[in-house]
C-alpha cells in the first residue's frame, strides 16, 4: 500500500532551499520515492490554511518512506534544511488499489 510525506513548506533562502531540493529529490529517487505535488499554485477551498508551496511525494509503503526519512542520503538534505525552510511534515498510509 503506498504511502505519502506531505510538506508544507516555507522558504528562508532560495539558494540554501535550491541546495536541499537537489539533495532531497536524489535521496527520495533512491528510496523509490516520486513526486506527486512538488510546488506550483495552492487554492484555498475551505478553512484558513494556506500552504505554499505544498510537496507531496509517494513512496511503495509506509516502511519505505520512514527507511527514506531515516537515511543518510536524506541526511545530506537536513544538513542545510534549517537555512533553506520551516515546514510541517506528515506521513500517511495511502489506499490500497
Amino acid at each position: 500500500m503506498p504511502a505519502y510525506i506531505i510538506s508544507d513548506v516555507t522558504i528562508r533562502d532560495q539558494e540554501a532551499f535550491q541546495t536541499y531540493r537537489s539533495r532531497a529529490a536524489a535521496s527520495i529517487a533512491h528510496y523509490g520515492g516520486r513526486y506527486l505535488v512538488r510546488g506550483g499554485q495552492v487554492d484555498t477551498l475551505e478553512g484558513e490554511w494556506h500552504p505554499t508551496p505544498l510537496i507531496v511525494v509517494e513512496f511503495p509503503d509506509i516502511e519505505q518512506a520512514r527507511r527514506w526519512y531515516a537515511s543518510a542520503e536524506y541526511a545530506a538534505a537536513l544538513d542545510v534544511r534549517d537555512a533553506a525552510l520551516s515546514r510541517h511534515l506528515i506521513l500517511v498510509d495511502g489506499m490500497a488499489p
